[in-house]
């Protein structure tokens, strides 16, 4: 008994170690990302030609925009259920990193077609997984990578951008992930105005390949990120991000989960690198009768660097 309890101690032990040790990858890699192109990342660009913090703020909200940047979001999730009876919350934590790359197709300026792509990769610390009634145990590891590549062509304010979205198997933990490859459609519509911009973001996933087990069936899944943002003086914005999702799958009352919210953002400088934070709280309506996440609290830090491919593919002017 004291065995079987050392070890469990151990792993746990180990598990926190290792979810430590990527956290601690991925902020140095987000420190490195701020030395070494907070000195550049509009050095190629004069005064006169440089969009203001505010422009760059509202630009990082645009899915479908030219601008390169490092998306890396914190959450700190809270998730309950009928599955337990007892105490609060159960509380989990994760990381989210989205490189956002936008590669110039066609043209030029405004007239200019480009293929976004913008992987998500979540890397979770803490979660809490049920193992029985009232039982859970916290894991922490790698998850599935979700890969849009949409083409947006130049549509004025209007925001346009549709092409297939990618589910890769990367996940180290079958509790984390599908062990299936997927493939769906994609798309963003919205509208920019001067001081404020909307729009939807839906990702409809399938499995096309992959291990088929009664413990996993096959993915049928909707990501849908709805977004406004009004900007304030300063480079300040208040707005709201949500992402619904629903799993064609999963049993009845765990198929939803409708998160609303708000956050505020501040757009500085580190360097000459415009960096974006944004502090987001978020509660959902609707969620997993079983077991499901029912609020979070986001910290995001995203900052600009310079495009690594300047010139269209296929050249157009």
């Amino acid at each position: 008994m004291h065995m079987r309890e050392e070890n469990m101690q151990m792993g746990v032990r180990t598990l926190t170690t290792g979810a430590t040790e990527v956290c601690y990858g991925w902020l140095m890699m987000l420190a490195a990302t701020v030395i070494l192109f907070g000195g550049t990342a509009y050095s190629q660009e004069s005064p006169s030609e440089q969009p203001s913090l505010g422009e760059v703020s509202q630009e990082l909200t645009n899915p479908v925009s030219n601008v390169w940047s490092m998306f890396t979001e914190f959450d700190l999730f809270f998730s309950d259920g009928n599955i337990k009876n007892t105490g609060g919350s159960k509380v989990g934590g994760r990381m989210i990193f989205q490189p956002v790359l936008p590669i110039p197709l066609y043209g030029e300026g405004p007239h200019q077609w480009k293929l976004i792509t913008r992987p998500t990769i979540p890397e979770v610390f803490s979660q809490p997984v049920p193992k029985g009634f009232n039982d859970f145990t916290n894991l922490g590891g790698l998850g599935d990578t979700q890969l849009p590549l949409l083409v947006s062509p130049p549509t004025g304010n209007w925001l346009f951008g549709l092409g297939p979205t990618l589910l890769l198997p990367t996940a180290t933990r079958t509790e984390f992930g599908r062990q299936q490859v997927g493939a769906g459609p994609a798309f963003v519509a919205g509208y920019k105005a001067k001081d404020w911009i909307a729009g939807v973001f839906p990702q409809y996933t399938w499995r096309v390949a992959g291990w088929n087990r009664k413990d996993k069936p096959d993915a049928s899944y909707l990501s849908l990120l709805y977004f406004f943002a009004y900007s304030l003086p300063d480079a300040w914005q208040i707005g709201f991000n949500p992402t619904i999702n629903y799993d064609a799958k999963a049993t009845s009352g765990n198929r939803w989960n409708v998160p609303v919210g708000l956050f505020v953002s501040k757009t500085t400088k580190v360097g000459k690198m415009p960096v974006k934070y944004v502090l987001s709280i978020e509660y959902s309506v609707a969620s997993q009768y079983a077991f499901g996440q029912r609020a979070q609290v986001k910290l995001s830090v995203v900052p600009v660097i310079p495009s690594l491919v300047k010139k269209a593919i296929f050249g157009g002017s």
